[in-house]
């Protein structure tokens, strides 16, 4: 076993001890449906802010950023700023009146505010599909992680993510996750910082006169070999020799020189292929052939309809961060309003601090692993880097604490989301106790499982940023109008979640299965939220203006809800 393999291991073992302690003290005082949804409501500020922000930095924040800034460069940064405003905006529109509702889930509040169980159920359903959507990249982060790192096959990572994830939700839930989440945000952050600094100054004692940002594209600084995982086409910027063995171009080589003119090449999964020194490096189809100068300037690469891609994912981002379910039920264990007002002031400078070093990373991966360039396998950009700049013990020594974090990430999210899930199943089905939770936790982590292997090889952060898009056009609205707006009516609401949720659920499930057509097919496909979710705001607005008059008596329980909201909304406006 290798060195970095080795650590790896290590590190794995030693992230699943920490859990394992932290989460002991949950599982023995979690025994009732309050301890499993909420914590019993009684977590502070600080440490539940610490919480959100081990929840929210996932796979997609871990890995996927620093691929992201590899990749395609400077438009990759409004993402995590994105990220980090949507948590002002929770801050200022949902946190306090969301906790003030008294409500455990979503769905318990939109029952609540609007008295209908048919948007109860819808809501349920949208909570699903943005979990299941959030979960698909936890696990193949996992997988990646183990494969890049040790060899395993990918199922072994979402083997490790599953087991652990149901051993501390099915024993303890939320009480026994939160600790757990506090602590792993730390540990998270230690796992990018560290290993930051130490790369940031071999760069620098390296001279690094040859920098990021160069007027070239990057190039292989030593001759390397690169094993393609899986059929690839690439784009080769200028004519190339190289040494190959596998097939290229339908050809079957053995080992013998194959000259690479400048142009598209197809090169089969299993090939290996030796460059020499100082070549360019070959870039996957479908990522951008970028000098220095273009890929430090925003929107300067002149992609396809860039500019609203740029604008639609970050729309998705900031609205689809204020309805992410799984975040959304810490500020429930809150103990009051003020108290998770306070919470969400934290979170935005804690993800903030974060967010610095995998941009870094990204960064450096533009001179040390141009490879990943070829392979389209971006999201490993920070397993490589501590390997490829301090060869030996310290490389292998940070690779290990890089994989500590990496599987921090996976774990805390996935608990989150299976607390979330199963919580929303067991209340929708109106089943109280722990049983009808475990089961619906079971459910929540299963369903995922059956999509991955259909779905082949996808980015973290692209996943990621479906599942905030669902958010964005379903949730994000209902909130809103919820909480601000006394004209929401239960039609309205049905409508706005069924159109925009319906869609933005479609859009991702087709991205999933199909590769569309270029144009504008694939921009609406991969970030659809600055086409629907005003789209779902102004059906709901429109549909609960036209039934404002003529909803039906809403029961013996609709007027006393429909009342203590509008008493409930004064008091927020008020305050």
């Amino acid at each position: 076993m290798t060195a970095p393999a080795a650590a790896a291991l290590t590190a794995l073992v030693a992230v699943l001890g920490l859990t394992a302690a932290r989460g002991v003290h949950g599982r023995r005082t979690a025994c009732t449906t309050s301890d499993l949804l909420v914590a019993s409501r009684g977590v502070t500020p600080w440490w539940n802010a610490s919480a959100i922000g081990g929840e929210y930095i996932s796979a997609a924040s871990f890995l996927g950023t620093a691929g992201l800034v590899l990749a395609y460069g400077a438009d990759m940064l409004w993402l995590p700023i994105a990220a980090t405003a949507g948590h002002v905006l929770l801050l200022a529109l949902v946190a306090a009146p969301l906790r003030s509702s008294g409500a455990y889930t979503i769905s318990d509040f939109a029952e609540w505010r609007l008295g209908s169980r048919a948007v109860r159920h819808i809501v349920t359903g949208c909570v699903c599909f943005i979990g299941w959507f959030y979960l698909l990249p936890q696990y193949q982060g996992a997988g990646v992680t183990l494969r890049v790192l040790t060899g395993a096959p990918a199922w072994t990572g979402w083997a490790v993510v599953v087991a652990v994830t149901l051993a501390l939700v099915l024993s303890g839930g939320m009480r026994s996750i939160t600790a757990v989440q506090a602590v792993q945000f730390w540990v998270k952050l230690a796992a990018v910082a560290v290993p930051a600094v130490a790369l940031l100054g071999m760069w620098h004692m390296s001279g690094g006169g040859h920098g990021p940002l160069g007027d070239g594209i990057p190039r292989f600084e030593r001759t390397t070999r690169v094993h393609v995982r899986t059929d690839v086409t690439v784009t080769v910027p200028a004519d190339v020799t190289v040494t190959a063995r596998g097939r290229v171009d339908g050809a079957r080589h053995h080992g013998d020189p194959v000259r690479l003119p400048a142009g598209r090449h197809t090169i089969a999964r299993g090939t290996d292929v030796v460059f020499p020194a100082g070549t360019a490096a070959p870039h996957a189809e479908q990522l951008p052939v970028q000098d220095g100068g273009t890929w430090a300037t925003p929107f300067g690469r002149g992609e396809e309809h860039g500019l609203y891609r740029t604008y639609s994912a970050m729309l998705g981002v900031l609205l689809g961060t204020m309805g992410l379910p799984h975040i959304l039920m810490r500020y429930y264990t809150s103990p009051s309003g003020s108290a998770a007002r306070r919470t969400a002031a934290f979170v935005p400078v804690l993800l903030a601090l974060f967010y610095v070093f995998p941009t870094l990373y990204g960064t450096l991966g533009r001179i040390y692993a141009p490879d990943l360039l070829m392979t389209g396998d971006t999201d490993a950009t920070l397993l490589l880097l501590p390997r490829r700049m301090l060869p030996g013990t310290p490389g292998a020594l940070l690779t290990g604490l890089i994989t500590a974090g990496a599987f921090a990430a996976f774990i805390s999210t996935s608990c989150g989301l299976a607390v979330a899930i199963g919580g929303t199943l067991a209340q929708c089905a109106r089943r109280t106790g722990p049983a009808a939770f475990r089961a619906g936790v079971v459910a929540a982590l299963a369903a995922p499982l059956a999509l991955l292997p259909a779905i082949g090889p996808q980015g973290a952060a692209g996943l990621v940023t479906m599942a905030l898009g669902v958010s964005a056009c379903s949730l994000c609205p209902l909130l809103v109008l919820g909480i601000w707006w006394r004209g929401l009516t239960p039609a309205g609401a049905a409508a706005g979640l069924l159109t925009g949720g319906g869609l933005a659920i479609t859009a991702g499930l087709t991205r999933l299965f199909h590769t569309a057509a270029p144009g504008w097919p694939a921009a609406l496909l991969a970030e659809p939220a600055l086409l629907i979710a005003p789209t779902a705001f102004a059906t709901t607005i429109a549909v609960s203006l036209c039934s404002l008059h003529f909803s039906p008596p809403s029961g013996p329980r609709g007027p006393s809800i429909v009342d203590k909201c509008v008493r409930l909304l004064h008091r927020i406006r008020l305050a």
